[in-house]
C-alpha cells in the first residue's frame, strides 16, 4: 500500500511521515499533493487567531474534547514561535494538549515558524491537506498569535476565529486594527474574568456601527459576526455555542457559495505567495541589485526607483 493510500486510511505513522517530507520540500512532495487532490475538501478547516496569552491553545483543546464527544474526528496543526538562530521551537501547544493525545481520532501537529516573519508556516497548508485526507471532519489551525494585525490566517481557513481575551485590552486594540476585518467569529476568552461582559458588549456594538457606516444591508443574505463568551479553562461556558456558531457559518458559506469562493481565491493566494518567494530570491541574486543599492546610497536613485528598475530588467516592464 503506498503512503497516499495509507494516508486515507488513517494511518497515523504514514500521516506523520508525508506532513514531513511537506515540511522538508522533499522531491516527493509535488507528486503526494497531486495524490491527495482527489480526497480534498472534505474536512472543515478553523483558524483561529488572536494575541499570545489569550487562551487559544485551551480554547481548542476544549473544542476538540467536544467534537470528539460527539462522535467527530479532529485533526489541530498548531504554529509555535522558533527560534531565529536554531529553527527550534516551543512546542507548548503539546503540553496543553495533551488530554487530546491517547485519542486515536484525535492528530495533533505542531509546527515550528523557523525563519518565516509571519504568524504560519507556509507548510502548514499542506499540513492541514494531509489531515482532510485522512479523513478529519474539523482541521483547527492555530497561529502563531503575533499581534492584532495577525490576518493571514484568512488565506488558509475556511472560518477564521479571532479570540481575545478581557484582562489585557485586547480588544480594544483589537477594534483598532485588521483582525476585526477578517474574523467570522469573535470569541471573548477566558469570560470568568472581570470585564467579559463589557468587552462583549463593545464588540458587539463596534460590529453593528460598522456595519452601518459601511452601508451593509443587515437583512441582506450575508453573515453577521457573532460575539461569543467562552471559559474553557473553568466551567466549560460557551465552548458549545462557540462550536455550534462555527458549524453555522459552514452551512451558510455552503448555502450562499461562499464557501467554494473562498477556497478558490486561497488558491489564489497561495499561488502568488509561491510566486513572491521564487521572485524575491532572484531579485536577490541579481547582479545589478549592488549597483542599485549604491544608487540609492549615492542619492542617484530612491529605493523606490531602484526596486521597480531591477524587477523592469528580470520580468519585463
Amino acid at each position: 500500500m503506498g503512503l497516499i493510500e495509507q494516508v486515507t486510511a488513517g494511518n497515523a505513522r504514514a500521516v506523520g511521515r508525508v506532513m514531513s517530507l511537506l515540511e522538508d520540500g522533499s522531491e516527493e512532495a509535488p507528486a503526494l499533493l497531486r495524490g491527495m487532490a482527489p480526497h480534498l475538501g472534505r474536512a472543515h478547516l478553523v483558524g483561529f487567531t488572536g494575541p499570545p496569552g489569550a487562551g487559544k491553545s485551551t480554547l481548542i483543546a476544549a473544542l476538540a474534547l467536544a467534537a470528539r464527544s460527539a462522535g467527530r474526528t479532529v485533526g489541530i496543526v498548531a504554529a509555535d514561535p522558533s527560534s531565529a538562530f536554531t529553527g527550534g521551537a516551543l512546542l507548548g501547544d503539546r503540553i496543553r494538549m495533551r488530554a487530546l493525545f491517547e485519542d486515536p481520532h484525535v492528530f495533533i501537529r505542531s509546527m515550528a515558524t523557523r525563519e518565516h516573519p509571519g504568524c504560519l508556516p507556509p507548510a502548514a497548508r499542506d499540513v492541514c491537506r494531509v489531515l482532510d485526507a485522512m479523513g478529519k471532519d474539523l482541521v483547527f489551525l492555530e497561529t502563531v498569535g503575533t499581534g492584532q494585525s495577525d490576518i493571514a490566517v484568512v488565506r488558509y481557513a475556511d472560518t477564521v476565529v479571532l479570540v481575545l481575551s478581557p484582562a489585557t485590552g485586547d480588544y480594544i486594540q483589537a477594534m483598532k486594527a485588521g483582525s476585526m476585518e477578517v474574523a467570522d467569529l469573535i470569541v471573548v476568552n477566558k469570560a470568568d474574568l472581570p470585564g467579559s461582559e463589557q468587552a462583549a458588549s463593545d464588540l458587539g456594538r463596534f460590529l453593528h456601527a460598522r456595519d452601518v457606516g459601511a452601508g451593509v444591508n443587515r437583512d441582506a443574505d450575508r453573515w453577521e459576526v457573532p460575539v461569543v463568551r467562552t471559559c474553557p479553562g473553568g466551567d466549560g461556558a460557551g465552548v458549545e455555542e462557540l462550536q455550534e456558531r462555527i458549524d453555522a457559518h459552514l452551512a451558510h458559506a455552503v448555502d450562499t457559495g461562499g464557501l467554494a469562493d473562498r477556497r478558490r481565491r486561497r488558491l489564489r493566494y497561495e499561488i502568488a505567495d509561491y510566486c513572491t518567494d521564487r521572485v524575491t530570491a532572484r531579485l536577490l541574486a541579481a547582479d545589478r541589485l549592488d549597483d542599485l543599492v549604491t544608487a540609492v546610497e549615492d542619492g542617484r536613485l530612491t529605493a523606490r526607483e531602484a526596486g521597480h528598475t531591477l524587477t523592469d530588467e528580470l520580468l519585463g516592464s
